[in-house]
């Protein structure tokens, strides 16, 4: 029987750690269960997404993911005055917190720098733009995606209900 690949169409599910240049555990799937994510669709950092394409399950990969090909490159222009009042929560935020925002792209996690008087000094940049991203990943399962998913763009978990409402609300916010 042929090897199943991870590729295009795929519902790819791995365990992870990433891991900063210090070595320092930045993410792990361990403790949760595997991550399930739709290969091809742009689920995943695209470096990562590279260095799964075409591996099969029981294999395990060690990738170093560069900026370019993680989160982006640090914008210092990405730092921005916002009245507090236009942020969520229905809260005065305190600094170093991190907020979901509303963007023309879409929701984004931001980091507040700093609060004076009425406004808030916010970061829109990924807390991992400018870093090197290390990946430890073991391959556990890959299955054709349903047409469900491939409508929607994402894994969607067996039996779950699936509820858009919910997921956007979840996913962003985790």
């Amino acid at each position: 029987m042929p090897r199943v690949k991870a590729e295009e169409k795929k519902v790819v599910s791995i365990e992870y750690t990433l891991t900063d240049d210090d070595g320092s555990v930045l993410d792990t799937s361990e403790g949760r269960g595997p991550l399930a994510y739709l290969h091809g669709a742009k689920n995943i950092v695209p470096g990562l997404e590279k260095a799964i394409d075409g591996k099969g399950v029981g294999e395990t990969i060690e990738v170093k993911v560069t900026p370019a090909d993680g989160y982006g490159d640090y914008d210092p222009n990405a730092i921005r005055n916002v009245p507090v009042r236009k942020l969520p929560e229905g809260k005065r935020p305190d600094a170093g917190e991190i907020l979901q925002v509303q963007t023309p792209e879409g929701p984004r996690h931001v980091t507040v720098q700093s609060v004076r008087g009425d406004y808030a000094k916010i970061d829109f940049n990924h807390p991992l733009a400018g870093k090197n991203l290390f990946f430890k990943v073991t391959i556990k399962d890959i299955r054709d995606a349903t047409a469900e998913e491939i409508d929607h763009g994402h894994a969607h978990s067996k039996g779950s209900g699936h509820d858009h409402g919910q997921e956007a609300e979840t996913q962003a916010g985790g």
